[in-house]
């Protein structure tokens, strides 16, 4: 078996974002992918036919190209970029383009020798004209979301719009000066420290939209009434939808202490302008509005404002109430889901269901009036009178959906699995019923195909097991010729997900083939405290951290050892955010259990972590202040128990977290290695709560691996070199 290199990460391509055109024969989708010159992650935007006749065409490669919507007519693409220029890409690279390109001062900002980063604005492809992209808006602070009108002659944008004094504090902050706040809510990760700039909804006219003139604040129509506001606002935005009724919908709150608050509520607001009108009245987190065709009903998300292990469920709001669609699912909406309505009655949307990421249909026409409270009940099962149904069976169990699009007749989706790769996918809606894959499924691209084809992708598989009564799952990707039951016991690599709401799926995944190419399994349990199995089950860990899930934890690990699948003395701790903080729990309470972990931005001592991320009211929510329970969050902070440790411990973290703070990942570090216990520690500066650059995604490969040879017994000279094939220092 040839091991997948490291480096070959520079040749992934991930799928992002699906919109079928308003007819159903084409989509749009973006991908990410790595310029191996500049370092970076480059997003590019491509258009296919659904039916498959051509091969994708590459419209952008420009810096976090995304978001892309069709005008209502279909002739026309809208996107968001920060464009400075196409990047030359290993993928599709011309190797007799020019090598020195010339250097365009663009409308934005760009180029012209400028050390300023350009903002995201909103671009526009005529692709029944042809030619390069029209810039739309020219905002100071940048476009962050946007949405057509039903005529195709307007947008709707989101922009933030400083006042004076304002813009003066953002000048000195951007030549170094202080941070100056007054906010509960002073920063969040990824968009760092936190200001006191408004956002609102712009209405961009004719002749912005046809590319005569970029609109800015100044030329835009503001609605003065629809402005975001609330603790995630930086992160979430307001999620403008314009419908065919001439009403914009978003979301935003509007009660006291905004910064203390994960409320939000739907509002609707006129593109003329004047007040917003409130849909919901406060006790919910509200998010996606999204009309029906006809624009009568709105379909939104709704979470509980305080409990997040309360699935959040579909409602509909026809103009006088809004009701629930599937409050008696008992499973929460999934991540990212969005409502793709095929008529005035039936839309569908995602949902986490039994550690999958599946399809629903719901019908609108008789919803009942039932509220979150009403998943208190047990739930009821596919009833005859229900208003959503599972579909697309054709999925199977071992394919993930990724984002979900209709347009006309026609479904678009990503599809991930382990051995075959994330691609977008399309099909006519009425072969969603389909139990059966539908011949009708057509497979748009194949995007790492020469990864797929060259190096042997793991096969999957799913496994259960009993614990304190509750059958927990998993999933467990091995190397194609290793045979459970029949093969010699593997090395395994316990990879547990962050959230901890949240779920594991078969996916497609780089860093799982890397390990299954080096021999070993991946073992990712599914455990309490996570979603995808109802509220009850998730419940089990709230207020509790360091309880069931590492028992979940440790119990898969011992029915894979009790199997003869896994060999007890080459188990390997992994798992990223509350992967890392679960590792925490792990080493101290079942010191035997790994022979190496890798706990990565975690939190593990939740008492000083309050205030320092970015998440106190999450904090708040669960604990209470950490002066009204410090009794329940010293026991859920893995610090308190370190002093035993023995478990070597590879502690990594991102410089500019400020989910999980670094500083954290630097007290478990401390603490274990006064404990006794082998540590190393890696931090990297400029990362946030992921790991973003290239090379940074393949050194944290290069870490992992190495710590799990340095300390495998089964290895005979695991020091013979660094982890990035420099000499040894004769550690």
């Amino acid at each position: 078996m040839s091991e997948l290199p490291l480096h070959a990460y520079y040749d992934l391509t991930q799928i992002g974002e699906i919109a079928v055109s308003p007819d159903g024969d084409r989509a749009a989708f973006t991908t990410t992918e790595s310029d191996p010159d500049a370092d970076e992650p480059v997003s590019s935007l491509f258009v296919v036919p659904t039916d498959g006749s051509r091969d994708p065409h590459r419209l952008t490669r420009v810096s976090g190209a995304g978001s892309p919507q069709w005008s209502p007519g279909g002739d026309r693409l809208g996107f968001l970029a920060a464009r400075d220029e196409d990047s030359d890409l290993r993928v599709g690279r011309d190797e007799d383009e020019e090598e020195d390109e010339e250097e365009e001062a663009g409308p934005n900002g760009a180029g012209g020798g400028s050390d300023e980063e350009p903002n995201s604005q909103l671009w526009v492809f005529d692709l029944a004209l042809g030619g390069d992209a029209q810039q739309i808006t020219e905002f100071e602070e940048g476009v962050r979301e946007f949405d057509w009108a039903p005529d195709g002659e307007r947008i709707v944008v989101t922009a933030r719009d400083p006042t004076e004094a304002e813009s003066a504090y953002l000048d000195e902050r951007r030549d170094g000066g202080p941070v100056e706040t007054e906010r509960v809510q002073h920063k969040l990760d990824g968009a760092g420290y936190l200001d006191t700039v408004t956002s609102y909804l712009f209405v961009v006219g004719e002749d912005a939209v046809r590319g005569d003139d970029a609109a800015d604040a100044d030329s835009a129509r503001k609605l003065e009434d629809a402005y975001g506001r609330g603790a995630f606002e930086g992160l979430s935005g307001l999620q403008p939808d314009w419908g065919a009724g001439g009403e914009i919908a978003f979301v935003s709150y509007r009660g006291d202490d905004p910064d203390s608050t994960l409320e939000t509520d739907v509002f609707t607001v006129s593109p003329d302008g004047g007040d917003a009108t409130a849909i919901t009245d406060g006790g919910l987190s509200c998010n996606s509005p999204t009309w029906s065709p006809n624009g009568e009903r709105l379909a939104f998300s709704a979470g509980d404002d305080e409990n997040w292990c309360i699935p959040t469920e579909a409602r509909v709001w026809d103009g006088e109430e809004h009701v629930s669609v599937t409050g008696d699912l008992d499973r929460t909406l999934a991540r990212g889901a969005s409502f793709e309505w095929v008529d005035d009655q039936t839309f569908y949307t995602l949902v986490g269901d039994e550690a999958r990421t599946r399809l629903i249909r719901c019908d609108v026409h008789e919803s009942r009036s039932d509220s979150l409270a009403s998943q208190n009940a047990e739930r009821s099962g596919d009833a005859a009178d229900a208003d959503w149904e599972r579909t697309f069976e054709a999925q199977g169990d071992d394919r993930a959906v990724a984002g979900l699009s209709i347009g006309g007749e026609t479904a678009a989706m990503g599809l991930a699995h382990p051995s075959e790769g994330h691609d977008p996918y399309a099909l006519p809606v009425d072969d969603l019923a389909a139990d059966e894959e539908p011949e009708s499924l057509t497979q748009l691209a194949e995007v790492n195909a020469e990864l797929t084809e060259e190096y042997e992708m793991p096969e999957v598989r799913r496994v259960t097991f009993e614990n304190d009564g509750w059958e927990i799952s998993g999933v467990l990707y091995h190397p194609p010729e290793y045979e459970p039951g029949k093969s010699e016991p593997a090395p395994t690599v316990c990879a547990i997900h962050g959230g901890p709401v949240s779920y594991d799926e078969p996916t497609f995944s780089f860093a799982h083939a890397a390990l299954t190419t080096r021999g070993y399994l991946v073992f990712r349990p599914n455990y309490r405290g996570g979603s995808s199995f109802g509220r009850k089950f998730c419940e089990t860990l709230h207020g509790q951290w360091g309880t069931v899930e590492a028992s979940d934890i440790a119990a898969g690990i011992e029915s894979l050892v009790d199997r003869g699948w896994t060999d007890p003395d080459r188990v390997f701790g992994y798992g990223f955010s509350y992967g890392g903080i679960a590792q925490g729990y792990l080493v101290t309470q079942y010191p035997d259990l790994f022979t190496a972990a890798a706990p990565e931005h975690g939190i593990y001592d939740l008492r000083s972590a309050y205030g320092t991320d970015d998440s106190h009211i999450w904090m708040e929510n669960e604990y209470g202040y950490p002066w009204e329970n410090p009794e329940d969050i010293d026991a859920s902070s893995a610090i308190t128990d370190i002093g035993s440790v023995e478990t070597p411990l590879l502690v990594a973290a991102g410089g500019q977290d400020w989910r999980c703070p670094p500083s954290q990942s630097e007290q478990l570090y401390v603490a274990a290695q006064q404990a006794g216990a082998d540590c190393r520690l890696v931090v990297y500066e400029d990362e946030h709560h992921n790991i973003g650059d290239p090379d940074r995604a393949i050194h944290r490969l290069e870490e992992i691996t190495a710590w799990y040879r340095r300390h495998d017994p089964a290895v005979s000279d695991p020091d013979a070199a660094d982890p990035h094939g420099r000499e040894a220092d004769g550690e």
